[in-house]
């Protein structure tokens, strides 16, 4: 049964990270937020969270302390120093960076954390904005099984599909097989809906026709009608996916692996970000091939 006990911190209340915190919230925890713009939490705490001025406030008070932040300079910061999280949260409580960051700052946060007598976990999470809403979230959980039971019944308040991989770090590395599997299935769906249009076919047609056979996927499901609508509000950030494949590929170089489909697709949104769409949805890959 949950610890309704347990008291939540969630730092970082952007697209995904509000509507987390909104359903750990409405799962009877008491919660407390902090984000670098408090306007962006002001949903939140309209709802009965705490608003809390510093990291610093927010880690003393908490049993357990999730984070959703931009890039691993974030984490980094948020997490170390005198101000951070592992300087000031009690021993015996948690830590979960749920950013999709570097395995080895992962490790690095885990190693900090043990010698605080703090539990530390990775849980970076995939399924946007929606998943994120529905608390449909696939969560890959890196750390102690131990510290990854007892904070199960919070993950079940924000996703769906929850699992432990392994140490610290393999919930990172499992992340980006997931943002290498995206890169190139996105690419297939934008191309195969230019390939339509400019074959004088109905696209929603042959969306409607291809979804439910061998070519269906998230992607398809998920994304498509979002192009062909010209939605490109994020559901996930450009810039924030630019990142994560930055990270895998760097980490795929050290593995020894070429990861070239993964290469084409950050190329591809390199160009978007170069023309100022870094803050639109990944979906808007579409607008190169639909020029």
């Amino acid at each position: 049964m949950p610890d309704k006990d347990m008291k939540i911190g969630f730092i970082g209340t952007g697209v995904m990270g509000a509507s987390m915190a909104m359903n750990v919230m409405r799962g009877g925890y008491p919660l407390a937020v902090y984000n670098r713009t408090k306007e962006r939490a002001l949903p939140l705490t309209h709802q009965g969270a705490v608003w809390m001025d510093t990291v610093a406030e927010l880690s003393a008070w908490a049993d357990a302390v999730i984070t959703i932040v931009g890039y691993p300079k974030d984490v980094e910061q948020v997490y170390f120093g005198k101000d951070g999280i592992l300087e000031n949260a009690r021993a015996g409580s948690f830590t979960i960076d749920m950013t999709t960051s570097k395995p080895k700052l992962a490790k690095k946060i885990y190693k900090a954390a043990k010698e605080k007598g703090i539990s530390a976990l990775d849980a970076p999470v995939s399924g946007g904005d929606i998943g994120a809403k529905n608390a449909t979230l696939t969560i890959m959980a890196g750390g102690d099984q131990e510290a990854f039971e007892a904070l199960t019944p919070v993950f079940q308040r924000m996703g769906s599909n929850i699992t432990l991989l392994g140490g610290a770090g393999f919930g990172q590395h499992t992340k980006l097989c997931n943002q290498i599997a995206i890169a190139g299935a996105i690419m297939g769906v934008c191309e195969s809906l230019a390939y339509a249009k400019k074959a004088g076919l109905d696209p929603e047609s042959v969306l409607k026709c291809i979804s439910s056979g061998a070519a269906s996927s998230w992607q398809l499901s998920g994304n498509a009608p979002r192009m062909l609508k010209d939605d490109y509000a994020p559901g996930f950030y450009i810039k924030h996916f630019v990142k994560d494949m930055g990270i895998a590929i760097e980490e795929a170089e050290e593995l020894g692996l070429a990861a070239p489909a993964l290469k084409l697709a950050k190329s591809l949104y390199d160009m978007l970000v170069e023309e100022g769409k870094e803050n639109l949805g990944t979906q808007a890959l579409y607008l190169l091939y639909n020029r």
